[in-house]
C-alpha cells in the first residue's frame, strides 16, 4: 500500500455517532445509584399516596378505637392519634394535599423566578434594576413570618398555603434565571438569532430560556421539598387547613402531646422526612447528569 492511499484513507470522514443530549442525561442519571434510590424511594411514595386511599379505604377523620392506641393495638398499625382516629389512613390519605402543595408551590416559584429572571437578564437597564429591587425585597423577608401573615390574614385553605409558600421561595429562580440569561445572550449563536430578525419574544422563550433549563430543573426539584416542609411547618404552628389531611397537619394535631405519645409525631415526620430525601437525592442526581462540569466526577 503506497504512502498516498494511507493519506487518503485517513482523510476519509468518521462516522462518528452523536448521542442526543437527553439520552447521554438519562444515562449519566442511571448511572447514578444515589439518585435511582431517591426515584425508586418517591415512586413509592406517591404512587402509596394516590392508590392508597382505594386500597386502604378507612376515613381518616373517623373515630375508629381509643385515643392514643399504641402500634398494632386491633389491627391498627401505626396506633391511633388524640381522637382516636387511624394513624396510617391520615398518613395514606394525606400524602395527596402534602404532594399536591409541594408541586403547587415549587411551580409557582419556577414560574415568578423564571419571568423576573428572564426579563431582568434579557432586557438590563431600568427593567433590571426595577425587578432586581423587587427581587431582593422579596429575598431579605423573614419567609415564614410572612407565610404565617399571609395565612393568618387570608384564611388556612390549602390554595392561600401554597400561594403563601409559592411567593416566598421564588428569588433563588430568579437569580439563577438572570445569571444564565447574562452568560448566554451574547454568545454566538444568540447574536446570529437577532442578526436575522428573530423577536425578543423568540430570543427569550425559543432560543436563550430552552438553554438556561438544566440549572432551573435542578432548583425547582429542590423546591418541592422546601415547600413540603414549609407546609409541615405551618401546620405544625396551626395554620393548616381543618378540612385536608395533610402530613403537616398530623403532626400540628398532635403537637400538646408529643412527649407523652411521641410516635404520632414520628410517623409523619418520618414520611415527610424520606419524602424530601428522595426529592433531594433525585436533585443531586440531575445536577450531576445535567452539569457538564460534573460529568467526569
Amino acid at each position: 500500500m503506497t504512502d498516498y492511499s494511507i493519506r487518503e484513507r485517513s482523510l476519509e470522514p468518521t462516522s462518528a455517532r452523536v448521542e442526543h443530549p437527553l439520552i447521554e442525561t438519562a444515562r449519566m442519571f442511571a448511572g447514578n445509584r444515589a439518585a435511582l434510590s431517591g426515584l425508586a424511594m418517591l415512586f413509592i411514595i406517591v404512587v402509596v399516596s394516590l392508590a392508597g386511599p382505594w386500597l386502604y379505604p378507612t376515613d381518616p377523620f373517623e373515630m375508629v378505637w381509643s385515643p392514643f392506641s399504641p402500634p398494632g393495638t386491633k389491627g391498627f398499625l401505626l396506633g391511633t392519634d388524640y381522637l382516636g382516629r387511624d394513624l396510617l389512613a391520615q398518613i395514606i390519605h394525606g400524602g395527596r394535599a402534602t404532594l399536591a402543595v409541594g408541586c403547587a408551590a415549587a411551580l409557582l416559584s419556577v414560574f415568578i423566578g423564571i419571568t423576573f429572571g428572564a426579563l431582568s437578564g434579557f432586557y438590563r437597564g431600568w427593567i433590571e434594576e426595577t425587578l432586581m429591587r423587587i427581587t431582593e425585597f422579596f429575598q431579605v423577608l423573614p419567609t415564614l413570618l410572612f407565610s404565617m401573615v399571609l395565612v393568618a390574614l387570608f384564611g388556612a385553605s390549602l390554595a392561600m398555603i401554597t400561594f403563601a409558600i409559592g411567593i416566598v421561595s421564588w428569588t433563588g429562580v430568579a437569580r439563577i434565571t438572570r445569571a444564565e440569561f447574562l452568560k448566554i445572550r451574547e454568545l454566538e449563536y444568540v447574536t446570529a438569532a437577532r442578526s436575522s430578525g428573530a423577536s425578543n419574544t423568540n430570543l427569550i422563550f425559543r432560543v436563550i430560556l430552552p438553554n438556561s433549563l438544566p440549572p432551573i430543573v435542578v432548583q425547582a426539584a429542590l423546591l418541592i421539598g422546601f415547600a413540603i416542609l414549609f407546609e409541615a411547618g405551618l401546620s405544625f404552628l396551626g395554620l393548616s387547613d381543618a378540612n385536608v389531611m395533610s402530613w403537616g397537619a398530623i403532626m400540628g394535631n398532635n403537637r400538646p402531646y408529643i412527649l407523652l405519645h411521641g410516635f404520632t409525631i414520628m410517623y409523619p415526620g418520618l414520611a415527610i422526612f424520606l419524602t424530601v430525601l428522595s426529592i433531594s437525592l433525585i436533585g443531586d442526581g440531575l445536577n450531576d447528569a445535567l452539569n457538564p462540569k460534573l460529568r467526569m466526577r
